[in-house]
């Protein structure tokens, strides 16, 4: 083990070195480009100052935790170190043709390949540090925009829209390391100030509106950038194996059932390809047979659903309703022109991650297994049904969150969405976690688990007791035992005061224009908590007769009686006697 992490550690290290020497002397001028060192380009000696101010703390980081931890961070520096070239090449280059930029951009994508590769296969207990480094890497992608029309964010918007992929994992490793092992917290902490806000400003500052190529028609293009000659030159690389032949038939052969006839027709004898069986070939004669037949292998059938694949669907359907359907790996889907009267519906998406920015009337998640929703506010209600392993950040406000026959759900609440009242409602639902901003502002995040299982005491061999629920449920029981009831939270039992519709010589009252309805609290509940989990008591007592709104409370019949459950709130005054 110690013989392991310490070639490790020398590993990083000459990986430092190698950066230090890239940063230290510039990248070889191809022939014809005008420029001077890197020290005076402005915008790669930033460049530098980014990695010495941030990339080496990741690397620090990682270099104390080693494992995969190291190998992902080793190629998050591979490529801030393709896209140093890159910025290079863009400073002293002619913009290319469509052909030639996807060149140029090819290593840079290689290196983003090779990183969500670490994500694949069997899941490590360091998976959410791969997905956080193969997820930010995407932001990377911002030297890829050509303008308006191209796709694209802007690049400071993109650097901020594709970390938000990454944060989730990130404010994984804080919540799971934050009590265990703090170099894993500092390499969550270090990789996320080197995208925000150190790539951001340094976006910012140089590439608002995007790379800007040479305009002087004598600059080179970047495709046809050359390396300057050596006194030696290096012997070129072994050709790769060709993936499809080059060889050109004069004709394609016939396949399928014309070849078959082709071959009848031909007037050569049908058997005259077929092998000679000999004696020793026969199963008869075999020598290994045995007098069980063994069994086969056989291969799994292909799905039925792999051969009718229903494609993906991510559009607007009449002004109304977006529809995010069959979404498979896609983790760039955002929806930034909405407004409060749309609602979004996303059906059948798997490893996911959508973007919903601005106020819609609702969002309703289906079917969806690890989806990632990130939204900002919605009107009604965001609810999630059938689904597994979702995550979803609210980063403003959503009255109430319902999650129906969900397994596994990371319900992720900003600091500015606590300010008002969030009602979350269950029901067939496992492994469900709410997470909180701390006191601080450096403060990580609170996780809270909703329970999954009730306590049901039957007391005194006459009422039951819900223990752990917001709502009370009562059966038909003896009027003598209202008194005995105890509510739940702030609710309020009472007993509606009905008055008289005649007088005792049988003359009809008339009905007033407004009622006034009236009654006597039987039963109050303990009262409601507050954030800081204070006991606030309810502002009634028993006995007391109070005024009741005309609509409103749930009826409940108890015997041959009929009472009312009210909250707290709803009671519009006391009548003193």
């Amino acid at each position: 083990m110690e013989k392991e992490l310490l070639t490790r550690l020398e590993a990083a290290v000459t990986r430092l070195e190698v950066l230090s020497v890239a940063r230290s002397s510039p990248p070889a001028t191809p022939r014809g480009l005008r420029g001077a060192p890197s020290a005076l380009d402005p915008s790669i000696s930033a460049f530098d100052e980014l990695v010495d101010n941030y990339l080496v703390r990741v690397s620090a980081a990682a270099a104390k935790i080693g494992g995969p931890v190291l190998d992902a961070t080793m190629l998050v520096e591979e490529a801030f170190a393709v896209l140093k070239q890159l910025i290079f090449r863009i400073n002293q280059c002619q913009k290319p043709d469509a052909a030639g930029i996807t060149g140029c951009l090819k290593p840079l994508n290689d290196v983003i390949v090779k990183a969500n590769s670490l994500t694949e296969g069997k899941r490590s207990e360091y998976f959410n540090h791969l997905k956080t480094a193969a997820d930010s890497l995407s932001a990377l992608a911002w030297i890829n925009y050509l303008g308006k029309g191209c796709g694209m964010s802007m690049p400071v918007a993109h650097v901020e829209d594709t970390w938000q992929m990454a944060e989730f994992y990130c404010n994984k490793i804080l919540v799971e390391y934050r009590n265990k092992d703090q170099a894993h917290v500092e390499w969550a902490k270090a990789i996320k100030e080197l995208y925000l806000p150190g790539l951001r400003d340094y976006v910012k500052n140089f590439y608002p509106l995007g790379p800007v190529w040479v305009t002087n028609a004598s600059s080179p293009s970047c495709s046809n950038t050359k390396s300057p000659a050596t006194s030696t030159p290096a012997p070129p690389p072994a050709p790769a194996a060709p993936i499809f032949t080059s060889e050109s038939a004069p004709s394609h052969p016939k396949v399928g059932m014309s070849a078959v006839f082709a071959e009848i027709n031909s007037g050569k004898p049908v058997t005259a390809g077929l092998r000679k069986v000999s004696d020793d070939m026969k199963t008869k004669n075999r020598a290994d047979r045995i007098s069980v037949v063994a069994t086969v292998e056989k291969g799994g059938h292909a799905s039925t659903s792999a051969t009718s694949k229903i494609p993906p669907k991510f559009e607007l359907q009449m002004g109304r309703k977006w529809v995010v359907e069959n979404q498979i790996g896609n983790k760039s889907l955002v929806i930034d022109e909405c407004d409060s009267k749309q609602s979004v519906y996303i059906f059948g998406c798997k490893d996911s991650v959508l973007q919903v920015k601005g106020k819609v009337n609702n969002i309703t998640v289906d079917k969806c297994t690890k989806m990632a929703v990130v939204f900002t506010d919605v009107v009604a209600a965001f609810e999630i049904v059938n689904c597994n392993r979702v995550e979803v950040q609210c980063q403003g406000s959503a009255p109430s969150v319902s999650l129906d026959n969900t397994s596994g759900c990371q319900l992720y609440l900003s600091s500015n969405s606590l300010s008002c009242c969030h009602s979350i409602y269950t029901a067939k639902s496992t492994e469900i976690n709410v997470l909180v901003p701390g006191a601080g502002p450096d403060s990580d995040w609170v996780e809270h688990s909703l329970p999954e299982q009730y306590v049901h005491t039957y007391k005194n061999g006459e009422a039951i007791q819900f223990v752990g629920v917001a709502l009370i449920f009562l059966h038909p029981l003896l009027s003598s035992m209202a008194k005995r009831l105890i509510p739940s939270f702030n609710r309020v039992l009472v007993e509606k005061i009905v008055p008289p519709s005649k007088t005792s010589a049988g003359i009809l009252l008339p009905e007033k224009t407004t009622k006034l309805n009236s009654g006597k609290v039987v039963a109050v509940g303990p009262g409601s908590l507050d954030k800081n989990g204070n006991r606030i008591p309810v502002s009634v007592n028993e006995g007391e007769t109070v005024l009741l709104p005309e609509y409103g409370g749930t009826e409940v019949k108890l015997g041959e009686k009929e009472y009312h459950l009210y909250r707290d709130e709803d009671i519009l005054g006391t009548l003193r006697d």
